[in-house]
């Protein structure tokens, strides 16, 4: 698998499909075959992103306006690229990410005022990139919601919007997954870890070889 050098791989999904379970799994697996892997996440991955983080996921929902919040999110994004990503991937490491900007095309874009356009707009002007590859956990939305909640932490201000949006929001990464094919890889997430990992895997292998 030499072809990993200098790859971006984004993990994308509804709150608990499982998607940060599984980037590490995938770390994991890679470091063990002698690859230099970068586990990262969204919003976050850098020390101001960490800080902006705080700001979007925790408080109530109705914190933030959308247009305010895709600000906060793209800030983050470059952020991150600036400081964590791009480095990493000049140095010829894997970088893997948990959540990317399709996450602020549904969460945002979508299900917060139909921003979409604007969100790539923004995207493209302050980011200018995609991952080489993204895996999209495709998760039953009520199965997603009750693990979501279920771990009591502090950045649910998201799940609190309810099973609405979880449905709103796998149905809009399917559709996202249509339209970028030759990017977007589903992986079904209603299996157990062990089973999703192995897909993961194979999956990654497949669009590298």
């Amino acid at each position: 698998m030499s072809a990993l050098k200098g790859l971006f791989i984004s993990i994308e999904g509804i709150d608990g499909s499982g998607k940060s379970t599984q980037a590490r799994r995938l770390a994991d697996r890679l470091r063990a075959q002698g690859h230099d892997v970068v586990l990262t996440r969204e919003p976050g991955g850098s020390p101001g992103a960490e800080q902006i983080r705080a700001l979007v996921l925790e408080g109530d929902p109705d914190r933030w306006s959308p247009h305010t919040e895709i600000l906060l999110f793209t800030a983050a994004r470059r952020d991150h690229l600036e400081r964590t990503i791009a480095p990493a991937l000049a140095a010829g490491k894997v970088v893997i990410c948990d959540r990317f900007a399709d996450s602020t095309r549904m969460y945002q874009g979508l299900s917060r005022g139909d921003l979409r356009a604007l969100v790539d707009q923004l995207h493209d002007l302050m980011i200018g990139r995609e991952p080489d590859l993204t895996l999209l956990i495709d998760m039953d939305p009520e199965t997603g919601l009750t693990r979501a909640l279920s771990r009591n932490g502090a950045e649910e201000r998201f799940e609190a919007f309810g099973a609405d949006l979880q449905r709103r929001m796998r149905a809009g990464f399917l559709t996202l997954a249509q339209e970028f094919p030759d990017r977007i890889r589903v992986i079904d997430g209603n299996r157990s870890p062990d089973a999703v990992a192995s897909d993961v895997f194979a999956t990654v292998k497949g669009a590298t070889s």
